[in-house]
């Protein structure tokens, strides 16, 4: 197979492709099959896939019982409208879903993408409100470092001086954005900020253990639950933004579940259709749902995205949540950690490393600037891996059970790219 296929050239000067200056970019690479945790190239070459399609992938590629699923689906019904019909495969995944979750999230809102999981969590929180005769929470506070999608409305509960989305400032709806509650300084701005304008306040929403697309982040289970105590003292609700976390990404299936922090809305994708289809989920409170239950029909959810559980989907969703009950996905991610840890440890000796930081199956080396980022990707790819580093980081986020030699081949690629920086 040639290093340009017939559609790469032509098909290029059409395409619009994603966080990408289209004049000076690297030409992309054509991938043309997929298998385990590694991606084929048009001229033959195979990479060793350290992000997971964007954290999706959490079974690896082309995983055959999925694939399996998909085809029955396929053969039955690919798609049918949820408006005045419904069919198994949703109803099956969103009683799964819920089955997961602490019990009091008892209703499930499918939509096709991260974002908008996010959007329709931001329209529940105002909706619920307005429901109630609360006309005045029309605000929501996040987080510095926090990212929630491209949306209009969830780009403005992005970070707004360290995010993708700057060029917006001023422009987008303006919410409170502050600090994490991590230290004692911090803990009492938040506190002050929310007992003043409780009043104006929807929702707090966070990203729970880890923000990712904003660098990375860290923060412990104490900031978390200090969070939800906060939210709960104000009778403001909480959003867990679980789209990365979610479905053993840092380590339990939520990350919620490590200190029992119970949002009132939880917004899930990526890995929940285990890579293979889009869909994500938005799962509400009995009381958020209680607030919409009326017979006055203007005060129903007025939202439906025209692929809301698409069927394969949701067949493909049943499938990865049949591999996490059946095979130890969180056990093997928990020894990827391991093995992360282990590895890229070394890489603090390394010129310009300031830290290194693993967390259930996310592993991250931050550098203190990183001048070319192209380079830096293609020299991972001379490497033999496919990894994407952004700002001043560089990240691992493979299959939950990625084998051993690859994800030894992922790190090693790593040290040796930074060692000859």
């Amino acid at each position: 197979m040639s290093a340009n296929p017939d559609w790469y050239d032509s098909g290029l000067n059409h395409i619009w492709l994603p966080y990408t200056q289209m004049k000076t970019m690297r030409p992309p690479l054509a991938a043309v099959r997929t298998h385990g945790s590694r991606i084929v190239l048009a001229d033959g070459r195979e990479l060793v896939d350290g992000v997971g399609s964007w954290w999706t992938a959490c079974h690896g590629y082309n995983n055959p019982h999925i694939a399996e699923k998909l085809r029955q689906q396929l053969d039955r019904m690919p798609h049918i409208m949820l408006g005045g019909l419904v069919h198994e495969p949703a109803l099956r995944l969103a009683e799964r879903l819920c089955a997961l979750l602490p019990s009091h999230l008892t209703r499930v809102f499918f939509s096709d993408s991260g974002s908008v999981a996010v959007e329709v969590a931001m329209k529940m929180a105002l909706q619920y409100h307005l429901n109630a005769g609360r006309s005045g929470r029309t605000k929501f506070v996040a987080f510095k470092g926090g990212y929630h999608g491209d949306t209009l409305g969830t780009m403005a509960v992005c970070d707004p001086e360290e995010g993708m989305h700057a060029l917006f400032s001023g422009i987008l709806n303006q919410h409170f954005i502050v600090d994490l509650p991590r230290d004692e300084r911090s803990v009492a701005d938040f506190d002050a900020a929310i007992a003043h304008h409780a009043d104006e306040i929807a929702a707090i929403i966070v990203e729970p253990l880890v923000q990712g697309a904003g660098g990375m982040l860290f923060h412990d289970e104490q900031c978390l639950m200090h969070v939800r105590d906060v939210a709960r003292r104000h009778h403001v609700l909480l959003i867990a933004d679980e789209i990365f976390t979610g479905f053993g990404r840092t380590g339990p299936m939520f990350a919620c579940d490590v200190c029992d922090v119970v949002p009132d809305i939880i917004t899930l994708g990526k890995g929940l259709s285990g890579g293979s289809l889009p869909l994500a989920a938005t799962v509400a409170s009995s009381e958020i749902f209680a607030s919409f239950w009326s017979d006055d029909p203007g005060l129903a959810l007025m939202h439906g995205p025209t692929f809301m559980g698409n069927a394969l989907a949701c067949a493909a969703a049943n499938a990865s949540l049949d591999l996490f009950e059946e095979e130890p996905r969180l056990v093997q991610g928990a020894e990827a950690g391991k093995t992360m840890a282990h590895i890229l440890g070394h890489a603090l000796t390394l010129p310009g490393v300031v830290d290194v930081r693993v967390r259930g199956c996310i592993g991250v080396v931050e550098l203190d600037r990183i001048e070319d980022l192209n380079s830096l990707k293609q020299a991972f790819i001379e490497e033999g891996v496919f990894v994407r580093p952004f700002r001043n980081i560089v990240y691992l986020t493979p299959a939950l059970n990625i084998a051993q030699d690859e994800l030894e081949k992922l790190c090693t690629a790593i040290l040796t790219v930074l060692q000859r920086r």
